[in-house]
């Protein structure tokens, strides 16, 4: 049966140029599903009415309804009114910083929900401010919030406003999370591992060269773990702040860069010298990335699955269970190796 809505809409919408008026008062409607300010089973307000308030036309008004009713969300009574057919789940999806491999994580956790599911990507560049004021500000309006803490080393005090059981940490963890749902990649032990599956490939190289920039915020201590593979097995290594573009790769040895740029410049250098990656030295470049497979007839790298991750998270979502697991880091063997 069919009832008539008691929601008094008093949510505020504010449009701006960043997406379509359609497109906006669609969302602004589903917020007010997933709040349950508009109950499945009852009337949504007119068409006329919604125009008037938001001072849009007609048109727009049946666009944004259209645009919920594919998502599954409305249906129509015959044409004349719409009423809701489902409820809404509003998810947050917190990362620290835009790449490649983010933009799989992101596709994978995507595709896994439905259409009834919405998804705000919003990033913290890593930092603390900024991540604490958006976790403070949310706190209380999604269903779930998946995050990418802004430290590998500190928990931040702003998570604790948001329910545990709604909360999956993502990526960084060095840090107690107990009570806590997370999907976490070990960048200690697990990266030492990874290099031990590959030592007896790499003992041709003279010499291992770390190119860790310190402007980056991946876990120092992957330093730590790097030297200790190097003197457990007799490796020749470096640890270097950056490779610019006026360096030049040497004979023999094996680069291990985290940063995309300075793999960038690495490769730069291989062509200035018509190297070929894999031959006259060798480069490995950490958290895979889709072009890798094919720039300089392929990349090596040491990576987590972050569609995996993606995928899990999207689990989590869906399920609302509990989840505490560290994702395996694995050598990916291409031709620069």
């Amino acid at each position: 049966m069919i009832q008539q809505s008691t929601a008094q809409l008093d949510m505020e919408l504010h449009f701006d140029h960043k997406l379509t008026k359609v497109k906006q008062l669609a969302d602004h409607l589903q917020k007010a599903i997933t709040v349950n300010d508009l109950k499945v089973g009852e009337k949504l307000p007119s068409i006329n009415f919604l125009s008037k308030k938001h001072e849009v036309s007609r048109d727009t008004v049946f666009k944004a309804f259209k645009l919920l009713k594919d998502r599954g969300l409305i249906d129509s009574n015959q044409g004349k009114s719409y009423y809701v057919t489902a409820a809404t789940t509003d998810i947050l999806l917190l990362l620290d910083e835009y790449s490649q491999f983010k933009e799989a994580l992101f596709s994978s956790f995507r595709n896994q929900l439905p259409l009834t599911y919405r998804v705000d990507l919003l990033f913290h560049q890593y930092n603390e401010n900024l991540f604490n004021t958006i976790i403070k500000e949310t706190a209380g309006h999604y269903s779930k919030y998946v995050v990418m803490n802004y430290s590998n080393e500190t928990f931040s005090e702003a998570l604790k406003n948001i329910d545990p059981h709604r909360l999956l940490l993502l990526d960084f963890g060095n840090f107690d999370k107990q009570g806590y749902s997370y999907i976490c990649q070990n960048f200690d032990e697990y990266f030492y591992n990874a290099l031990v599956t590959i030592k007896d490939r790499i003992v041709k190289y003279e010499k291992l060269v770390f190119v860790f920039n310190k402007s980056h915020k991946h876990p120092k201590s992957s330093i730590e773990h790097f030297v200790k593979f190097c003197r457990d097995y007799d490796f020749n290594y470096l640890i270097t702040d950056e490779f610019t573009e006026n360096m030049n790769v040497e004979t023999g040895n094996l680069y291990i860069a985290i940063k995309q740029s300075d793999v960038v410049n690495i490769i730069k250098s291989f062509r200035r010298e018509n190297f070929t990656p894999g031959a006259e030295a060798g480069i490995i470049a950490y958290n895979d990335n889709p072009i890798y497979e094919v720039v300089a007839d392929g990349i090596s790298s040491i990576s987590i699955d972050f569609r995996l991750m993606g995928a899990m998270a999207s689990q989590f979502v869906l399920s609302g269970e509990s989840i505490q697991t560290y994702l395996p880091t694995n050598v990916i063997i291409r031709n620069s190796l």
